[in-house]
């Protein structure tokens, strides 16, 4: 499921601090999808992770908010209020970074089996298959959020001549590595699972390894900040 902006407010200011339940808080940074904005939500979970408070239990990031989940029996709403102020603070004080950003290339074999939605895409777009596989795979994506399933990236950037809706009803079964797209956003499968996007294509790159994190490394290939390349080529190839 992806994150809805809620209706722009002038009369709000951002970066706030909302109560979401008993223990999380939720501090947003603006009403709208935009890497500025993106990259501060990440600025403040690197903030809040090198600060090591013994209170927060999981980060949760999104396009444009942090959910901070913590221990009520370690610390109250209003020291965790008080904490996160400050560290909203130190996090804009951090410049936004203007350096280039990983670029994951990602081969892909564009409909058949691969991408049995690709016509449907096309058809949708009043445009030709060939040109649906240049479009979308003419451009650098970035990486807003992991979520849905573990390892799933929300890519955005898509040319909105290929947008499209999601399938009426989903799939029970998606193949791991589909290539799909779901209105303004396109993704890629991890793992086989359910799903409801529109499928184009699909790479034989493994994305999301278990073992890593045992092994406390990052079990996903694609991370948050970073930018998705897709290389058509052949299923010979």
């Amino acid at each position: 499921m992806t994150e809805q902006a809620p209706a722009a407010d002038q009369n709000v200011e951002y970066p706030r601090i909302l109560a979401v339940g008993d223990s999380a808080l939720l501090i947003e940074f603006g009403s709208e999808i935009d890497p500025g904005v993106n990259s501060r939500v990440y600025a403040l979970a690197g903030q809040i992770e090198a600060s090591h408070n013994a209170a927060v239990v999981e980060l949760v990031p999104t396009y444009r908010s942090l959910l901070v989940n913590y221990n009520p029996l370690v610390s109250d709403y209003r020291e965790m209020s008080r904490f996160l102020d400050e560290a909203v603070a130190g996090a804009n004080e951090i410049p936004v970074s203007a350096a280039q950003p990983n670029v994951i290339e990602l081969p892909v074999v564009y409909g058949g089996e691969d991408g049995p939605d690709l016509e449907t895409v096309a058809e949708h777009a009043g445009l030709s298959t060939r040109e649906v596989i240049e479009i979308h795979s003419g451009t650098d994506y970035r990486v807003y959020m992991l979520g849905f399933a573990p390892g799933f990236p929300y890519l955005g950037g898509l040319d909105p001549r290929i947008a499209c809706p999601r399938l009426k009803t989903p799939r029970t079964k998606v193949p791991a590595g589909s290539v799909g797209i779901a209105e303004s956003q396109t993704g890629v499968y991890p793992n086989a699972s359910p799903g409801g996007w529109q499928l184009i294509g699909r790479t034989a790159v493994k994305l999301f390894d278990h073992g890593l994190a045992i092994a406390n490394t990052s079990p996903s290939l694609i991370t948050p900040g970073s930018e998705v390349r897709f290389v058509p080529v052949d299923n010979h190839d």
